[in-house]
């Protein structure tokens, strides 16, 4: 029998919709305004969101906001544990089951491309892991740096090397792990991904806005960020008894805030490298977005209030 995680769903695209667009869009005001017309529930497909206490730099949504409308793979692990894609995915088709069991619609909100693209299109059968080889790769990146280890990637696998980001160890070595067990590139074992078949019959739309725009809201979250308190509630994540997973210390936000906090950069320094990397990460959620060729876009300027956009994501859900 074929894993569950490959399924196609029979879903009524009515009652599941995907919400795409980049970090600082828009997406979770729309989502709000979205849900209550919709008599919807929002899942977010978000890595970082899933953790208990990272509030700030992961931009939760509010207490009030979640009281607004029910939320659902958040605050579902502690700090110091890893979460992987596959539990993700076993997590977030469960609470698609119960919502849709409850007579509510599903909406979706996309903002880690790999955890939507699990979730979307399935998930391949990969090796388990390699303890002692991964031990060497991290070894190996305290001594070389990162970097290095991308460029072996690069060497053996250009296309997952394109996608994961120089910095970005865990991808890296799961990449660098397939290939080490299977001799086959773990973008080749991906190819479901560009079958076009999705897991959930959904109907997909997306909010995006022109880069400079993006850009702006990016640099004015931050700030935010900071007014609100980021650096305290780092200090506090890193005092806990348990710490911070590996995976939890790489989230953008932290990973420099914790640079600052040990000393190895200034505050300002480590602001303007968390506005730095959350651009980029932006235009890597875009590059990533071009997987649901058939979602229907909309294109968002200041100063276009929010009941005009939910208007027209209303009228893109709806559209056939």
């Amino acid at each position: 029998m074929p894993d569950k995680r490959t399924l196609v769903d029979s879903t009524d695209p009515n009652r599941f919709i995907l919400l795409l667009g980049c970090t600082a869009v828009g997406k979770t005001a729309a989502a709000l305004a979205l849900a209550e017309r919709l008599d919807a529930e929002i899942l977010s497909i978000d890595s970082m969101q899933v953790y208990r206490r990272m509030d700030i730099g992961t931009a939760k949504p509010t207490a009030g906001e979640r009281v607004r409308v029910p939320h659902h793979m958040i605050d579902i692990v502690e700090p110091h544990e890893s979460m992987s894609v596959a539990r993700f995915v076993d997590a977030a088709d469960a609470a698609v089951a119960d919502i849709l069991r409850r007579g509510r619609r599903v909406l979706a909100t996309a903002g880690t491309p790999l955890y939507l693209m699990g979730l979307m299109y399935g998930m391949f059968e990969g090796p388990s892991a390699d303890d002692a080889f991964r031990a060497t790769l991290r070894d190996r990146a305290q001594r070389e740096g990162t970097p290095a280890l991308h460029a072996e990637l690069a060497r053996v696998d250009p296309e997952a090397a394109a996608r994961i980001h120089a910095n970005d160890l865990k991808r890296i070595e799961r990449a660098l792990e397939v290939w080490h067990l299977t001799g086959t590139p773990l973008s080749r074992q991906q190819q479901q991904w560009t079958s076009g078949r999705l897991r959930y019959s959904a109907a997909v739309v997306g909010l995006r806005r022109e880069k400079e725009d993006n850009a702006r809201r990016i640099n004015q979250r931050v700030r935010q960020m900071i007014d609100q308190g980021l650096v305290d509630e780092v200090r506090a994540l890193l005092s806990e008894p348990l710490g911070l997973s590996h995976q939890a210390r790489q989230a953008v936000g932290y990973a420099e805030i914790i640079e600052h906090l040990e000393s190895r950069c200034s505050l300002d320094e480590a602001v303007e490298q968390v506005k730095i990397h959350t651009r980029r990460l932006a235009k890597h959620q875009r590059t990533w977005f071009r997987k649901f060729p058939t979602a229907r876009w909309v294109d968002a300027a200041p100063p276009e209030p929010l009941e005009s956009i939910t208007h027209r994501l209303l009228d893109a859900i709806k559209t056939p």
